[in-house]
């Protein structure tokens, strides 16, 4: 499966842009890990981008992303990919043995964190944002509160990368897509 075919399904199931902003970036940090191991760069970006392809027609957790598995199929989805998106999901109860499972989590919920900071920055982007201000919204809880930070915080453990090394890693990924996350923004003067 390649990138093409995957963004048909994305389309296809995916109407909110911020879903599949969400889904670009989950991509590009496992494009960018994919690199950083010696992986299959094109197979785990599209693992990343088919992560939530199912969560509007399945938006609870009961059914995300389980339900979603068949149509994975339907579309020749390779059992690989299939099952590092169930693993995603912890409630599914599937564990995550591979690195590109264990990565898929760690990039998941963090890119949503990221995105958040950077929304609240004076030049609302990503190219100057630092590790120090996700430390800093990190310490408050009530910011950005659907990002699940005990998952964060699991998931780079799981994946072997200090937390904020982790963060600093998805930052970068993200930048390379800024544009497409409408997160360039513009510089501000002092």
């Amino acid at each position: 499966m390649n990138r093409e075919q995957a963004l048909d399904i994305v389309h296809e199931y995916v109407k909110n842009p911020n879903l599949i902003k969400h889904m670009l970036a989950v991509e590009a940090a496992m494009r960018f890990y994919a690199r950083k191991y010696g992986e299959d760069e094109e197979k785990w970006g599209v693992t990343g981008l088919l992560h939530d392809f199912d969560w509007e027609i399945h938006p609870t957790m009961e059914e995300h992303p389980v339900a979603g598995e068949p149509i994975l199929r339907n579309h020749n989805v390779p059992e690989e990919i299939i099952h590092a998106v169930l693993s995603h999901a912890p409630h599914t109860g599937i564990p995550r043995e591979t690195l590109m499972e264990k990565a898929l989590f760690a990039c998941d919920e963090i890119t949503g964190l990221i995105t958040a900071v950077a929304l609240v920055r004076p030049s609302r982007a990503l190219f100057d944002l630092k590790v120090k201000s996700v430390k800093k919204k990190w310490k408050d809880k009530s910011f950005a509160a659907g990002a699940n930070r005990k998952e964060i915080q699991q998931g780079a453990e799981e994946f072997g990368v200090d937390l904020w090394e982790h963060v600093a890693n998805v930052i970068l990924a993200m930048n390379v897509i800024a544009d497409d996350l409408d997160l360039v923004g513009e510089a501000t003067e002092n």
